[in-house]
């Protein structure tokens, strides 16, 4: 009788090595520091002495003279020196040939080669908008503007302002000489105000102790109040009865103007107004 072969199975394990990747880390570079874009504009460039002064020539400090730094928290000496391209003396190398900053008739003109002088009396100079300013035609171009403007609004405020108002506000300016004008004289008058000075003229119109001042004056020039010699006292012109003290050191009309807001003054006032009408 056949034996059967037995066969043995190898049974072949595999071991299977899973690799788990670990996620990489990413190492940020640090940024570089910005840099402060330069936003100067080369060009040629006028400067001017304030007030219209205009001698023959005009030195101002080219040495000797500090400006504060608010990033590094101190102050830096500055120079103008013609070999130097810097005009922070801390950052300066070799040799200092100390230039002197010279304004001819009032002026200096500084060409867009000169950007060091430019950047000194531009942007760190003590001086400047003290003693000299840099000519900028947009800037005067936008100050004119403005001004053409508040002249147009006070032109036309001064053309809509009633008589009483009217005088009221160039009382201001001409005094007593204002109740012997005529209505065409005073419109007249008002409108060249206006023209003149109105930035003042619109003050005035706003400002309501005006009005008070001139009926306080009215009332004066018409004999229903009366001012004492020594401009103290306000009195009833028609039975010399004291009505108020004027404080110590304070215009007389201003202070009756302030005295007819309070209780007693506004029945004195309403009293006057019926007799002015």
């Amino acid at each position: 009788m056949a034996k059967k072969k037995e066969t043995k199975k190898e049974i072949v394990t595999e071991e299977v090595t899973q690799v788990v990747e670990q996620p990489k880390t990413v190492v940020k570079e640090k940024p570089l520091p910005t840099q402060k874009k330069d936003t100067w504009e080369i060009k040629d460039r006028t400067y001017f002495l304030k007030g219209g002064k205009k001698p023959l020539s005009y030195t101002i400090k080219s040495t000797g003279i500090h400006w504060f730094d608010e990033e590094k928290g101190y102050e830096r000496e500055l120079k103008y020196c013609s070999n130097q391209r810097t005009c922070f003396v801390d950052e300066m190398k070799g040799d200092q040939r100390l230039e002197h900053i010279v304004f001819r008739s009032g002026v200096l003109l500084v060409p867009r080669e000169k950007t060091i002088l430019q950047k000194l009396l531009s942007l760190y100079h003590p001086h400047k908008n003290k003693i000299f300013r840099e000519f900028k035609p947009e800037v005067q171009a936008v100050n004119e503007i403005d001004w053409l403007e508040l002249e147009i609004e006070a032109l036309n405020t001064a053309r809509s302002l009633d008589v009483d108002m009217a005088e009221a506000v160039m009382r201001v300016e001409l005094g007593s000489k204002v109740s012997e004008m005529s209505s065409k004289e005073l419109k007249r008058d008002l409108l060249l105000y206006a023209k003149r000075n109105p930035e003042l003229f619109l003050e005035l119109v706003n400002d309501e102790n005006v009005v008070l001042r001139n009926f306080g004056i009215r009332a004066t020039e018409m004999g229903i109040l009366k001012l004492s010699s020594d401009q103290r006292t306000f009195s009833w012109g028609s039975n010399d009865r004291k009505l108020m003290n004027v404080p110590f050191d304070e215009h007389p009309y201003s202070a009756l103007a302030a005295w007819f807001k309070t209780d007693e003054g506004m029945e004195i006032y309403s009293n006057i107004e019926k007799r002015l009408n």
